[in-house]
């Protein structure tokens, strides 16, 4: 997929090309698409559903007792070796000051701005990248680590000091990358990641996982039909500590302290209750957009499934109908609170029903 391209069709119409399915395929005579090995290849994962790689930036640290903070909690404070860019494998709770001090950050000129006042935002420029290389559950995780080593030498080596860590204490392996923002022989030079970025960084550690003969695919998630955003690390590390907490037996619960509450998720379900019960049009925002983007998607996929009956390729075309056919429908982040908020009252409603006594029937 390549973002921000265009074209014009038969009728000198320009046509927007954001989310086409086969753009690194090539028009020939008369504008039909031409598709090559690796296009067809990609399309074959993406409607077999393929395993996606997970390429994120988690943050990154603006002073240097942040960075060490970060580097603390990828080496479990000590109990994981921290692998350098050098092929070092420092551990132990000095591990964080040592590589710190190799990186020489307290020369970094961002390092020396005034911390921002409470409540503003930080502006300094961040010191390190935290990036994560993720990997569904089952994935080996000696692989991952393969995989990730390769692409921070390819991308890294002799211009970003880095050092990583493979984290296999939840289902799905990871490897957390912290790389330094400073080029390593030009100060000025920094290591700007933007939305280009990620997608050539996932496209390229789906390759490096292929080539350890792990299954993996890099495709946005719009074009696989998905429309929920994954939520940010922290949301997510709270939200999961409250299920584990709800999934213990009541009489557990008693000899753990419940974990703290979301305030981001709190606040978005107090405003959805609030446009629940005005009747205002809150729960519907965004959902014309994002039906828009689903019809261009679904529009690329049957030109895709046009080029490849072309190329004689029906059997794929056939799966390429399947796949856009099992589309699920378009829902926002707020209709899927409010189902979720009517089936709790259906639920507690029924449950207060079971509970009330049973009267005689009077005659």
């Amino acid at each position: 997929m390549r973002v921000g391209r265009s074209s014009r069709g038969a009728a000198d119409a320009p046509r927007d090309l954001t989310l086409d399915i086969v753009s690194y395929g090539r028009r020939g005579p008369g504008g039909q698409l031409r598709l090559g090995a690796d296009q067809i290849a990609q399309i074959q994962r993406t409607v077999g559903r393929t395993p996606e790689v997970m390429v994120k930036v988690s943050g990154g640290g603006r002073d240097i007792g942040g960075v060490e903070a970060h580097l603390r909690y990828i080496g479990r404070h000590g109990k994981l070796p921290i692998e350098t860019d050098e092929g070092l494998m420092p551990q132990g709770r000095g591990a964080p000051k040592e590589i710190t001090a190799d990186w020489q950050l307290e020369l970094c000129r961002s390092q020396y701005k005034p911390r921002p006042a409470p409540g503003q935002k930080d502006t300094r420029a961040k010191l390190v990248h935290n990036i994560v290389l993720s990997m569904p559950a089952g994935t080996p995780p000696d692989k991952v680590r393969a995989a990730a080593r390769v692409f921070a030498r390819e991308n890294f080596a002799l211009q970003y000091r880095y050092a990583m860590v493979l984290h296999t204490d939840q289902p799905h392996p990871h490897v957390h990358l912290v790389v330094k923002c400073e080029h390593e022989f030009e100060p000025g030079k920094r290591l700007y990641i933007r939305k280009d970025t990620l997608r050539q960084w996932r496209e390229q550690f789906a390759a490096l996982m292929r080539e350890q003969g792990v299954a993996a695919n890099a495709t946005p998630r719009q074009v696989r039909g998905q429309t929920r955003k994954p939520y940010r690390d922290a949301i997510h590390h709270r939200l999961r500590a409250l299920r584990a907490f709800g999934q213990l037996p009541p009489s557990d619960r008693t000899g753990h302290r419940p974990p703290k509450t979301s305030t981001f998720m709190r606040a978005k379900l107090e405003s959805l209750l609030q446009a629940l019960g005005s009747g205002r049009g809150a729960v519907d925002d965004g959902q014309e957009k994002m039906r828009n983007t689903r019809r261009a998607v679904v529009a690329d996929w049957r030109a895709t499934a046009d080029a490849l009956r072309r190329r004689g390729e029906t059997s794929l075309a056939d799966q390429v109908d399947h796949f856009v056919a099992r589309m699920p429908d378009v829902q926002t982040e707020a209709q899927r609170l409010a189902e979720r908020w009517r089936g709790a009252e259906r639920s507690r409603v029924l449950e207060h029903a079971k509970d009330q006594p049973m009267l005689p029937k009077i005659r």
